[in-house]
């Protein structure tokens, strides 16, 4: 049984990646954790699997709950994620990180930590938003310089980042897929008499309202045709589930620094 620890545990995502385990056959949840302020921080909660029920501890020190976990599981804010992160590194636990929003050094000491312990990391853990990705990369290979490409996301009035963590993924894509510079080539919204449109750009422009759990689209636009590629998540659930597929793939593997094409052998 693969033991994991669920960070943010009482939060939107945390909610669903316990219930994905409950769920799940060959993964339990051993401890959550929660900011130190939250008003249920530091109690117990009930979790039940295969008809047996157990108390779980939230604590706001990973620390302490850490110690009899295999995987840990962080769908939280960069910061906090690195500094999970730090201790997972020092107690030798597998992460799992669906956080978004590093910056490049946070990026680069996510890549450290890879030598030391097994992490898997994606913007996106659901199977078909993966699927988006590999998709994404064959048109682009195909129809190459003749079409504008342009990514729009739609996400809920509390996601604190913009573009989202797939947005810029797929523009990644995109941009090694048609040999382009991103820092050079993506426009990030577009205001005022901004010109032509170069054939080079690469658009990604972002929503914000009420509840939408998250919509993606890929824009190839063509002279008398476009082509969209298109994924829209209904329920935080379906991250949920990628998610523990990836605590599952991750445990006991060797260190290194895995995506979901490793978790679902793309």
């Amino acid at each position: 049984m693969i033991r994991v620890v669920v960070a943010g545990a009482l939060g939107r995502m945390g909610q669903r990646i316990i219930e994905a385990i409950r769920d799940t056959g060959g993964v339990t949840l051993v401890g959550g954790t929660e900011l130190p302020e939250h008003r249920k921080c530091g109690v117990e909660i009930e979790f039940e699997k295969d008809g047996v029920k157990s108390a779980v501890k939230i604590t706001g020190k990973i620390e302490d709950v850490l110690d009899k976990s295999d995987v840990v599981i962080d769908f939280t804010r960069p910061l906090a994620t690195m500094q999970n992160l730090k201790i997972a590194q020092e107690l030798g636990k597998a992460v799992v990180i669906g956080t978004t929003g590093f910056d490049e050094r946070q990026k680069k000491t996510i890549e450290e930590a890879g030598k030391n312990i097994p992490i898997v990391i994606s913007p996106n853990m659901s199977i078909g938003v993966n699927l988006l990705f590999e998709l994404t990369a064959k048109a682009a290979r195909i129809l190459q310089d003749e079409y504008d490409v342009e990514i729009y996301e739609a996400h809920h009035r509390n996601k604190v980042d913009a573009p989202s963590g797939t947005a810029v993924r797929l523009a990644e894509i995109l941009a090694d897929e048609l040999g382009r510079n991103l820092g050079e080539t993506g426009i990030y919204g577009r205001k005022g008499i901004v010109g032509e449109r170069s054939r080079e750009e690469i658009g990604i422009h972002s929503i914000r309202g009420g509840d939408i759990v998250g919509d993606h689209t890929v824009l190839f636009a063509g002279m008398g045709e476009r082509v969209e590629l298109i994924h829209r998540a209904h329920t935080r659930d379906t991250f949920a589930r990628g998610a523990v597929r990836a605590a599952i793939f991750v445990a006991g593997k060797d260190p290194g620094v895995y995506s979901m094409r490793d978790v679902l052998g793309f």
